[in-house]
C-alpha cells in the first residue's frame, strides 16, 4: 500500500453518480463472495434467495448507498443461459464496478487483507477522485474513489492533457 495522502474532508458524492444503474454480476460461489464483500468492502447483505436444489439464486447487497445484485453462474434454475462467471469467460470480464467511498484508502487496505488483488493502488487522478483500482477473489474488476474536488470540463481536461494517459 501506498502512503495515505492527507486530504481535506472530502465533499459529497456528485449528485450524477448518486443514482445509478444496478449491476447484477454472476459469480462461481455467490456465499463465499457476499462473506468476501463484506470482509473486503463492508458490505451489508440485503436479501438473500437461496436456489431450491442449493446455491444462491439472488441476493442483494449494499456497499455504502451502492447497491449491487449477485447470484450462483452454476444455479440451473435460473435459466440464465448466457449468464457467466469471469472464469467461464477465461479469467476476464468486459464489466468494471465504479462506487464512491468515503475513505478510498481504508477500503483499499481492508479489500487487500481480505484477498482482493491491487491493481493500482490509491492514487490522487486527474480527474479530482482519489482511487483505487482492485480485482475480486471472484474476478471482477472494481475501481473505488474518493471524491475530492469538483472540476470544470477545461479542468479536466488540462489535467489529462498533463497525466501523459
Amino acid at each position: 500500500m501506498t502512503e495515505r495522502a492527507a486530504h481535506p474532508v472530502a465533499p459529497v458524492i456528485p449528485e450524477r453518480y448518486r443514482h445509478a444503474v444496478v449491476p447484477h454480476i454472476m459469480v462461481d460461489d455467490a456465499a463465499a463472495a457476499i462473506a468476501f464483500y463484506e470482509r473486503a468492502f463492508g458490505a451489508r447483505e440485503e436479501f438473500r434467495l437461496d436456489a431450491p436444489g442449493g446455491g444462491v439464486l439472488h441476493a442483494e447487497i449494499s456497499i455504502g448507498p451502492s447497491v449491487l445484485m449477485l447470484g450462483d453462474a452454476s444455479v440451473e434454475a435460473t435459466g440464465a443461459g448466457p449468464f457467466a462467471a469471469p472464469a467461464a469467460l477465461g479469467g476476464g470480464t468486459s464489466v468494471t464496478l465504479h462506487v464512491f467511498v468515503a475513505d478510498v484508502d481504508a477500503l483499499a487496505e481492508r479489500a487487500e487483507a481480505a484477498g482482493a488483488q491491487i491493481l493500482q493502488p490509491p492514487t490522487d487522478m486527474f480527474h479530482g477522485d482519489r482511487t483505487v483500482i482492485l480485482r475480486d477473489p471472484s474476478g471482477h474488476m472494481w475501481v473505488f474513489l474518493t471524491h475530492l474536488a469538483d472540476l470544470s470540463e477545461q479542468e479536466l481536461r488540462s489535467g489529462l492533457a498533463a497525466s501523459g494517459i
